[in-house]
């Protein structure tokens, strides 16, 4: 409606907005209080659990705010779900994302973990988990692209928010400098930590990977016996680049076009065979993608060893995602963001 591309009703503009801002506030209510002060918007698994996927449900919170809508909480305090949004970045970037400053015996500058616990007594942080990932001190790829993606487009949103909006959560410079050193430590380890096309395989420290040898110097194999590409990481990783290296070019940053460049790569891999699915009979478009390996419910064809030729709805989204950004500036339309047109103030 906001770009004219459909009618503009009131009445069902008004039943969107009344959507998004209940389900901001619903989000924003499950909160976990850290030991450090801040907090965190808990994963469907309980208040103890952060995950490194609820990055991206921040965009509801912004807009949610946008709409100037505020949680009621206990006796009808008013949360500022910019201010939770903010607060949920930066528990990303403190416990789920690694800076390779000896936080662990892991810790390598660019790594995250799928899910990071706390004591919900006091706050206080445990230890990395994993739930789709092969173990809490390897890197499960889908959760490394969620929080490059929702990183990126979060320092697209933040550059339209006033900066007296954001002064009370510790200001434009502060919140922008988390942000961008979290996107580029996790594209920088997604580079290189995926095969030469740009499509990963499903965890970095999957067994198998072992038995492919400088599986990294070569185009990625979805049809290999040991383990599984997940091709809905690459579409999710691919927008992620597109997205940072265009921040990083407004900005005049020369790495900008580095990663523009690697988000091209990926998407122009993605959509063509073996990813792009071309079969009648297929309902996915995006061959190839891992939903949960630990739990086995990937299909494996027969006279296979491991997934593939499969589709998921994470990859199906985002490739249409990737591709109408690259569509957009093709043609010269609208910089397509989950928050519409918004201009810096």
């Amino acid at each position: 409606m906001d770009e004219g591309r459909v009618p503009d009703s009131p009445g069902e503009r008004a039943f969107l907005e009344l959507a998004l801002c209940c389900s901001g506030a619903v989000q924003a209510k499950r909160w976990t209080r850290t030991s450090d002060g801040g907090g965190f918007v808990h994963s469907f698994n309980g208040p103890h659990s952060l995950f490194a996927d609820t990055i991206r449900s921040l965009r509801v919170l912004a807009l949610a705010h946008r709409l100037g809508h505020v949680l009621l909480d206990e006796h009808d305090e008013r949360v500022s779900l910019l201010g939770r949004l903010v607060q949920h970045l930066r528990a990303t970037a403190t416990y789920t994302v690694y800076f390779g400053e000896g936080r662990d015996a892991y810790d390598v500058r660019g790594r995250v973990a799928h899910e990071s616990l706390f004591n919900v007594t006091d706050g206080r942080y445990r230890c990395p988990a994993t739930q789709q990932g092969w173990s809490p001190f390897s890197t499960w790829t889908r959760g490394l692209a969620w929080v490059m993606c929702g990183a990126a487009e979060q320092l697209e949103f933040l550059a339209t928010v006033a900066p007296a909006e954001l002064a009370p959560f510790g200001g434009r410079e502060e919140i922008e400098r988390m942000l961008l050193r979290m996107a580029c430590a996790t594209c920088d380890f997604y580079l290189a930590n995926t095969a030469r096309d740009g499509i990963p395989y499903w965890d970095t420290g999957a067994p198998g990977l072992a038995a492919l040898g400088d599986w990294r110097a070569r185009a990625a194999d979805p049809f290999n016996d040991e383990e599984p590409v997940d091709s809905s990481a690459a579409a999710i990783a691919a927008q992620a680049l597109l997205r940072l290296g265009g921040v990083l070019r407004e900005r005049g940053d020369a790495a900008g076009a580095t990663y523009r460049q690697a988000g091209l790569t990926v998407l122009r891999t993605l959509l063509d065979a073996p990813y792009l699915a071309d079969a009648d009979d297929h309902q996915g478009l995006l061959l190839h993608a891992v939903y949960h390996r630990p739990n086995g419910w990937d299909h494996v064809p027969p006279g296979r060893r491991i997934p593939c030729g499969e589709a998921c709805m994470w990859g199906d989204y985002h490739l249409r995602e990737a591709a109408l950004l690259v569509q957009r500036e093709l043609d010269g339309g609208p910089h397509p963001t989950f928050f519409g047109p918004g201009r810096a103030q």
